[in-house]
């Protein structure tokens, strides 16, 4: 009884240290490969699909994993909290699992000392800081759950095989199911079958032939657990090409950088700092040293195997549990990683505490609970760099300052903290310098600067070079369609890209998006434009963007305004808290007899949900204008130029509605000419000076320049004409270029009564 009581406080003390050490994990968000693989996988959110992942996510191919995902989301959504709760259980059932490994094992040698030893392992293992990325980052579950998986496997194979045979049978269907189950987690697994053989040798049957004669059913039954693995690997397809012959790294480059890593995770084991999140795409080539150490640790594995096999066995389960990831076959994105060691550190630890065991005997547990302390500490101050996106990567960064992939995360991550687009620049900069072949981060900066005033034609060359390193990139090629449908004269150019992605993609919704949101802009294609929009709905009927832009096309449509305030209300549906959306349905709205109010409204809702936006501002100033709030709609343009000093048309708007103010004319005359600074082809623009001007003494004769500026832009400008004609017919010599502006005002307007009166009071015929 009193052996079971030590058993459970030792439990006891191991679970509660777990949980003060990695307390601060439960206010970590969603970090990097957190977004693909729970935030935007959608096979978690049905049970029917939990069992099949996404390729190219961390859980594709590890249908258990995902399975576990699918159970976080059905309790908590997208919380994390729920996610880091369940990390840390099975990261303490793990400490646990150990735990009763060691002790059942040593027993037979050290007695009632067993257990101190196994607690002290199983605590300094639990409460290492090396452990915090497999703890801490929510889909490094795959390590931690395939390792709680690893050790049942070990456990119950050793409970199966112990004199009290009355469980027998149910211990081997643990260790089957355990192993089946690691196996559907992570390839990592594939080498338990192994290492219970090398177990049942080592501490069991003595020998390999007498471990087979004795448990050949079960080890058989372990072995038979590469088949669901080999089909899962080979399912994955290289992992979405990030694994195998196809990731980009060769065979030999790989494996010189293992040699490196061996005896980086070694020294981490033993003193863990500096700890890195990310080591992105290193290839190193090791030192003599690192060959060194590597080569002597593989050649005492294998001397202890025959003479101190105890020992060797722990230095084989090292290399093995290694090997998978960490030997010669290319894992790309990630050459080196801190939670590969999640299981390896078992090793170090357990020889450690029976080395130092030997020599202090009872000393053994202070010595390592002082230790152990200092760790729990180090891992509690380890997951402060967790706490946000921001300062993971900062800290990457800084420990890894030629690290591309870190840079550019934090590029990301500046991106979505407000003010620091800037921060955000100067990461991606930094990441290119430092691998300017990279597509993606080429097309990340350029997503970046199409949103910023004047830095159009940056984001166009960034996408351009994307495209160019990578040709097949579809987003990319989307991306530059969007930039170049923002540059006058170019939306042959737009079309012709987001045809490419589409050709890349054809399932794509929202290429078909894009595209019918430029040839909405083209003449005579607005058949065209409503065609891609509802192929667009039909991939995906939950895509607001596309229910805008059909609504957009529709209300150029005689006859179907009914149908694109539908798309609008739909899109709103969707996104409620879109302000174009409702500045465009406020803008059907401003057009249709009796909704007035309704539109003022949207517009209204679109500056209270965007005020930033320049052109939310405008919208509102129109219909404040259509209803005659002159001084609400000035108010409105100002804001519109001010945010976006660059917006001609908001410059000439403000000019005409400071044209009701005899007061603020020399005003309106300075907004005009602004609008035509930006835009000197703005036939509107040049118009409106012209009125502006007559309406000033002496300035007739550049009032007459603009109208004859504005007729030559637009020919068919009834009211240019008009206007110029009135101030003709005041100077005696031009009456009849005065009678000539009217007539073409009644070839263009027949039943045009003012130019009817002025020429019927020059003696002339209404034709």
């Amino acid at each position: 009884m009193r052996r079971v009581w030590s058993i459970a406080a030792a439990a006891a003390v191991l679970v509660a240290a777990a949980a003060i050490a990695y307390h601060r994990s439960f206010t970590v968000p969603m970090l990097y490969d957190d977004t693909p693989t729970i935030a935007e996988n959608p096979s978690i959110r049905h049970w029917g699909t939990a069992l099949a992942a996404p390729n190219d996510t961390t859980a594709g191919g590890r249908p258990v994993l995902n399975l576990t995902l699918a159970l976080n989301y059905a309790i908590g959504g997208t919380n994390p909290w729920g996610y880091h709760a369940l990390n840390l259980a099975i990261h303490a059932a793990a400490g646990l699992v150990l735990l009763g490994i060691v002790r059942r094992t040593l027993a037979p040698r050290l007695g009632p000392a067993s257990l101190a030893v196994a607690f002290c392992a199983s605590l300094l293992w639990t409460v290492h800081p090396l452990q915090v990325e497999s703890v801490t980052y929510i889909v490094q579950r795959a390590e931690s759950l395939m390792g709680l998986f690893y050790l049942l496997t070990l456990y119950a194979f050793i409970r199966s095989t112990e004199p009290d045979a009355r469980f027998s049978a149910a211990w081997s269907g643990v260790c089957i199911a355990s192993c089946a189950l690691g196996m559907g987690t992570k390839e990592v697994m594939v080498s338990a079958p192994l290492i219970v053989l090398l177990y049942d040798r080592t501490f069991v049957a003595g020998s390999f032939a007498e471990a087979v004669r004795r448990h050949g059913r079960l080890l058989g039954a372990l072995a038979a657990t590469w088949v669901p693995v080999a089909f899962l690997v080979l399912s994955t397809h290289g992992r979405g090409g990030t694994a195998g012959a196809s990731a980009g790294v060769t065979v030999w480059q790989y494996a010189l950088t293992q040699v490196h890593a061996l005896p980086l995770y070694l020294r981490l084991g033993l003193w863990p700092h500096p700890l890195v999140f990310d080591y992105g795409r290193l290839l190193v080539t090791p030192s003599f040293v690192g060959i060194a150490v590597v080569a002597g640790l593989a050649a005492a594995t294998v001397w202890a195997l025959v003479r101190h096999p105890a020992v060797g066995f722990l230095g084989a389960c090292f290399f093995a549990i290694l090997a998978p990831s960490s030997s010669f076959v290319p894992v790309a994105t990630e050459t080196i990683a801190e939670h590969r060691m999640y299981l390896p550190l078992a090793c170090i630890v357990v020889l450690a505490c029976v080395a130092i065991h030997r020599w202090l005997g009872r000393g053994l547990v202070p010595v390592c609970v002082a230790v152990a302390a200092c760790l729990a500490a180090a891992t509690w101050e380890r997951n402060a760099a967790y706490q946000s996106v921001v300062s993971i990567w900062s800290d990457t960064v800084a420990k890894l300052p030629d690290n591309e992939r870190a840079h550019a995360n934090l590029g990301a991550a500046w991106l979505g903290t407000p003010g620091h687009v800037d921060d955000a620049i100067a990461q991606y900069r930094e990441a290119l310098r430092l691998d300017p072949g990279d597509a993606e981060v080429h097309n990340d900066l350029g997503s970046i600067l199409v949103n910023l005033p004047g830095r159009l034609d940056g984001a166009i060359a960034q996408y351009e070079e994307a495209v160019r390193l990578k040709p097949g990139y579809a987003q990319a090629h989307n991306n530059l369609g969007y930039a170049l449908s923002r540059v006058p004269g170019r939306l042959n150019d737009a079309v012709a890209q987001y045809e490419e992605a589409l050709r890349l993609v054809p399932k794509d919704a929202q290429v078909h998006a894009n595209l019918g949101s430029a040839l909405a802009q083209m003449p005579g294609r607005i058949d065209e434009a409503i065609a891609q929009d509802e192929e667009s709905l039909r991939l995906n009927p939950e895509n607001g963007d596309a229910h805008n832009n059909l609504g957009n096309a529709l209300s150029r449509v005689p006859g179907r305004a009914d149908d694109a305030v539908a798309q609008y209300e739909d899109a709103l549906r969707l996104n409620p808290d879109d302000a174009d959306v409702h500045g465009n349905l406020g803008q059907l709205l401003s057009r249709t007899p009796g909704r007035a109010a309704e539109a003022l409204a949207q517009f209204r809702e679109a500056v209270r949900l965007d005020p930033g936006k320049a052109e939310v501002h405008f919208k509102l100033g129109n219909a404040w204008m259509a209803s005659g709030h002159s001084s609400d709609a000035i108010g409105e343009y100002e804001e519109a130029v001010r945010l976006d000093p660059g917006y001609a048309q908001a410059h000439n708007n403000l000019g005409y509605a400071l044209l009701g103010d005899p007061g603020s004319l020399d005003r309106a005359v300075s907004e005009f000419e602004e609008a035509i600074r930006l835009r000197p082809d703005y036939a509107m623009a040049h118009l409106n000076l012209g009125v502006a001007l007559a309406g000033i003494p002496s300035h007739e004769k550049d009032a007459v320049t603009e109208f004859q500026v504005t007729i030559r832009l637009n020919p068919g400008n009834v009211e240019a004409h008009l206007r110029l004609a009135a101030i003709l017919l005041t100077i005696p010599e031009r009456t009849e270029e005065a009678k000539a502006h009217l007539e073409e005002v009644l070839r263009l307007q027949p039943d045009n009564a003012d130019a009817r009166r002025l020429l019927a009071g020059i003696g002339g015929h209404p034709g």
